[in-house]
């Protein structure tokens, strides 16, 4: 049997290593159905055998743990726990996931990422008191960080998750000129953003996409989340129009528009008076002052965005480090000149060596995405 080792003390089977991908792979089934609480997914194998898998599919029920044990019964005694996140030792919504696998008479727990920034979190101290062999964290931290983004984020810093998508040409372009809207990407590629939004918490954009592509910014190509989610646009002198398409869901996905300060009062009073609220922020030489936007966004209990443009907004995510996380959908086409740049003229001054590949290139229809996350402070 192949081996592979991960520290001075532990060694693991290929088939370990197998066991514990595959429950990473069956957590992702729960996003957009559990935020704020992280993906997770179980494998229980007895005697080389499968006995039980689960994923945690819906934010307030059972964890993958207690999923993987409810269908292995009996078969759990003896068993072997691969576990994409560390078992946990709190209670909240649900009761600890550690002594449920003390309860069922597991024998050896192998997990791939440790929960972060909570000392009392974890299972880990608990299971090994009561003599069951515990092995992790198997991964690399940034491996934990890759599956829950937002999750690893908001455990370890104040700040928001903050993802930048952008559909992009070839030549690198993300439109036409300002006020032509340009559809980039195909259905396929479409019908994954709504994937992504189910996500997050929030969408974010600039007032250049509000006049370019009056978008709704909801989920409709996708199934819904646990929740709707709520739009911020950043709309400096308040000019959108009572028209727009975002009025249309604004019962059920609220808008929040953020303004200068000396934005009129009366165009401001307009958009409260349809249903948005507005939130006035500090300027600065570049546009609204994106850490005063993110501190009101913070202040809302926000703690997942997904930004989708345009390019002004785009470029000063990246250069002030507010972007942890970069969704690019690659389309196989070229604008040519006169295409709007993905990240303005300015792009030679961002910072691109933060980034690194997180997921393989997946292909969408004719597209392809490339995901990018920024490296951990």
């Amino acid at each position: 049997m192949n081996e592979v080792q991960i520290s001075d003390q532990t060694v693991l089977s290929q088939e370990d290593l197998a066991y514990l991908d595959w429950a990473r792979k069956i957590a992702r089934r729960g996003w957009g159905r559990v935020h704020p609480n992280p993906l997770v997914g179980c494998v229980l194998v007895r005697n080389d055998r499968v006995v039980g898998e689960g994923y945690h599919s819906e934010f307030g029920g059972p964890h993958a743990e207690i999923v993987a044990l409810e269908g292995a019964k009996s078969r759990a005694e003896g068993a072997t726990a691969y576990v994409s996140l560390e078992p946990c030792n709190h209670e909240g919504k649900t009761p600890p996931c550690s002594q449920a696998l003390i309860r069922a008479g597991i024998s050896r727990v192998v997990y791939g990422a440790a929960e972060p920034g909570i000392n009392e979190g974890g299972g880990r101290s608990t299971l090994t008191a009561r003599g069951i062999e515990v092995v992790g964290p198997v991964w690399d931290p940034d491996v934990g960080r890759t599956e829950n983004p937002s999750f690893f984020h908001v455990a370890t810093h104040e700040t928001p998750y903050i993802a930048l998508k952008l559909a992009l040409s070839m030549d690198g372009y993300i439109g036409m000129p300002a006020g032509v809207r340009t559809q980039i990407t195909g259905v396929e590629a479409e019908q994954e953003v709504h994937r992504l939004r189910t996500g997050f918490e929030a969408i974010l954009v600039g007032s250049g996409t509000l006049k370019a592509d009056n978008p709704r910014l909801t989920v409709r190509m996708a199934p819904l989340g646990r929740s709707h989610v709520r739009r911020l646009v950043l709309d400096a002198r308040a000019e959108l129009s009572s028209e727009a398409a975002l009025f249309e869901d604004i019962e059920f996905n609220p808008l929040h528009i953020f303004t200068r300060r000396d934005a009129p009062e009366s165009e401001v009073t307009r958009l409260e008076l349809g249903g948005a609220h507005v939130h006035s922020v500090s300027n600065s030489e570049r546009g609204l002052d994106l850490g005063s936007v993110i501190a009101v966004v913070q202040g809302l209990g926000i703690q997942s965005v997904l930004c989708e443009g345009g390019a002004k907004l785009a470029n000063s995510l990246v250069r002030e480090d507010l972007v942890q996380r970069l969704y690019l959908f690659v389309a196989p086409r070229t604008l040519g000149r006169g295409g709007i740049p993905a990240f303005g003229d300015e792009a030679e001054t961002l910072n691109w060596e933060n980034f690194f590949p997180a997921l393989p290139p997946k292909v969408h229809g004719r597209d392809t995405l490339i995901v990018l996350d920024r490296k951990s402070d």
